[in-house]
């Protein structure tokens, strides 16, 4: 019964995320692994169900909403340039190393472009609480990061078009690139006209919080359209955070939201992560695996970092940042399930890529943890030692 276990995972993710602070760790690492306890893989007490998969989706848009709700605006356009080299450089290497290692298992070029491509996705879901939880969101490392993963769901969404376009498949290119612009397009139209005009409409309103209902609308409607044209639905809610961001409603939206979304749904979509982890048959693949998984980790996080590291960050923020990459989530997910549908990814390929998603999802915390801190305490030292 899916309010058992609702309660289940509340209780479960609560417990698990303070022992995992208690630990040195940010809280969502015990909420990914915990899941995995609950789910069928061990305890079997929560189950994948569709009901879990719209609550655990409603959880990454608010959370995604919240980020846009949080991100400081002047700073997030002053890291165009950083965002842009950590961006494409984090396809890049991933998608180079993804085709080489392709070919020597064995796989066609063309199979072989598709793996580089699926390495290449980014979800800094993830990345997003963890830079919370350190106090690094609204900092100049969060702002290039949020950044980042827009232009590498653009730019993965726009190459995974061309290759399905020589697979045989009604996929049209230019149209997959009109449907991407116009959806920007519309979404910059009606977060400059619209947003507010909505808000100061709503708030006048004599029913209970009719503002942030309000708010609640605009993000599910442009996470509706972003998932229409093929963009992420998380880059939909991020763009109407930040257009409500731009608003004198900001404030009141991003407690009541926050309230909500951290009550129920948030932790849902953490733990639901290790619950739909299957590790049936993964035995046979433990090299493959392993292999894929460096692979995946060393690729995000260094590109990312040299991406960083040209822009102009320290070494400590850009491994940072390329940490933050490093989780590939529902995006690397959705390319798996396309390419088993579509013949590019063998069922043994796709089983090993599911359990790679899920190690670059649960590293993606600690490595941050690390690098974040020890960059800062690299920058506090100079201060001592004037003190001294």
């Amino acid at each position: 019964m899916i309010v058992f276990e609702l309660a289940m995972i509340l209780l479960a993710s609560k417990i698990a995320g303070d022992i995992s602070v208690r630990l040195g760790q940010p809280s969502v690492l015990g909420k990914l692994l915990i899941g995995i306890v609950l789910g069928p893989t061990v305890l079997g007490v929560v189950n994948d169900t569709e009901i879990l998969k719209e609550i655990s989706q409603i959880g990454v848009i608010l959370l995604m909403f919240i980020a846009g709700l949080e991100t400081d605006l002047d700073e997030f356009k002053r890291t165009g340039k950083a965002s842009t080299f950590v961006g494409v450089a984090g396809i890049l290497a991933p998608l180079t190393m993804g085709y080489l290692a392709g070919t020597a298992v064995g796989m066609s070029p063309l199979e072989a472009v598709f793996l580089g491509l699926l390495l290449s996705a980014t979800s800094v879901s993830i990345s997003v609480q963890a830079l919370k939880e350190l106090g690094r969101l609204q900092s100049r490392e969060g702002a290039t990061i949020l950044g980042a993963a827009v232009i590498d769901d653009v730019l993965v969404i726009l190459a995974l078009a061309f290759v399905m376009s020589f697979t045989g498949g009604d996929v049209n290119l230019g149209m997959v690139v009109v449907k991407k612009a116009v959806f920007f397009a519309v979404a910059l139209l009606l977060s400059w006209k619209v947003v507010p005009w909505v808000l100061k409409r709503f708030a006048p309103l004599q029913v209970t919080e009719s503002v942030v209902s309000a708010g609640l609308i605009i993000c599910f409607t442009f996470a509706f359209l972003a998932d229409y044209a093929g963009v992420a639905a998380i880059i939909g809610s991020y763009i109407a955070g930040v257009a409500i961001s731009m608003t004198p409603y900001k404030q009141k939206m991003c407690e009541k939201v926050e309230t909500l979304s951290y009550s129920v749904f948030v932790p849902v979509f953490f733990t639901s992560i290790g619950v739909t982890a299957s590790f049936a048959g993964i035995g046979e693949h433990l090299g493959l695996i392993a292999g894929l998984s460096i692979l995946a980790i060393l690729t995000k996080l260094v590109g990312g970092a040299l991406g960083a590291k040209l822009s102009g960050f320290t070494w400590g923020s850009s491994l940072g940042i390329g940490a933050a990459m490093v989780s590939r989530g529902e995006v690397a997910l959705i390319i798996a399930s396309i390419g088993l549908e579509t013949g590019l990814l063998a069922e043994d390929m796709f089983a090993a890529v599911i359990v790679v998603v899920l190690v670059t999802t649960l590293v993606t915390p600690p490595l941050m943890k690390l690098f974040f801190t020890q960059q800062k305490l690299a920058a506090e030292r100079p201060v001592l030692r004037r003190e001294a």
